[in-house]
C-alpha cells in the first residue's frame, strides 16, 4: 500500500531538482546541462581510448587520441600553440607529456627547434592508426547516429549551444579570476 501511494505521488508531483547550485528553473536547466556535458566528456574520452585500443597496441588517454587526430587534421603539422588553441587547453605541460607519449609510441614525430620552430606530424604508423580509427568510428558510431533521422540537425544545434556556453564559461572564468580577491 505504501508503494502504491509513493508511486501515485511521483506520478502527480514533479521531481524536485533544486539544490545549492540550482534553486530556480533557469539554474536547474544550467546545472542539468553542466552535468550532461561532464558525462558526455567522460563517455567521449572512454570511446576514444577504446576505439584507439581496438585499432592499435598503443594505450592512450582521450587527450592523446584527440592530439593524434588534431595533428593529422588537414595533413598539416601543428605547433603546441595550435594544439592548445584547438583543444582550449592552457596546461601546456600536460600537452607536452601527451606529445612525448605519442612520439615514444611512434605515432608522431617532432621537427624543428626553439619555441616557435617545433611542429608535430603523424608518422606512417600514426596515419594507418588514424585511418583504421576512422573506419571503426564509421562502423560503430556514425552508423548508430544514422539510425536517428532527426539527430544530424540536433547535433548542429547542440554544437552551437555548446560553443555559446564555452564563450560564457570563458568570460565567467575571466571575471572570477579578475575579482577573486574581492569575493572572499
Amino acid at each position: 500500500m505504501v508503494r502504491k501511494r509513493t508511486l501515485a505521488r511521483l506520478r502527480t508531483k514533479a521531481f524536485d531538482r533544486s539544490w545549492h547550485l540550482s534553486r530556480t528553473p533557469a539554474e536547474v536547466d544550467l546545472t542539468e546541462i553542466e552535468f550532461a556535458i561532464m558525462r558526455t566528456n567522460e563517455a567521449f574520452g572512454r570511446w576514444q581510448a577504446e576505439c584507439l585500443a581496438n585499432v592499435s597496441d598503443f594505450s592512450a588517454s582521450g587527450l592523446e587520441s584527440v592530439l593524434l587526430h588534431l595533428i593529422r587534421m588537414n595533413e598539416r603539422p601543428k605547433t603546441i600553440k595550435d594544439l592548445a588553441q584547438l583543444t582550449n587547453r592552457t596546461d601546456i605541460p600536460n600537452l607536452q607529456y601527451s606529445l612525448r607519449k605519442l612520439i615514444k609510441g611512434g605515432l608522431v614525430v617532432r621537427r624543428g627547434s626553439g619555441r616557435a620552430g617545433v611542429t608535430y606530424s603523424v608518422t606512417s604508423t600514426g596515419r594507418k592508426i588514424t585511418d583504421d580509427y576512422a573506419v571503426l568510428r564509421k562502423i560503430l558510431l556514425v552508423a548508430a547516429i544514422k539510425s536517428f533521422p532527426e539527430l544530424p540537425q540536433k547535433l548542429v544545434d547542440a554544437t552551437r549551444t555548446v560553443e555559446v556556453l564555452t564563450g560564457l564559461y570563458e568570460q565567467a572564468a575571466r571575471d572570477a579570476a579578475t575579482h577573486r580577491r574581492s569575493l572572499r
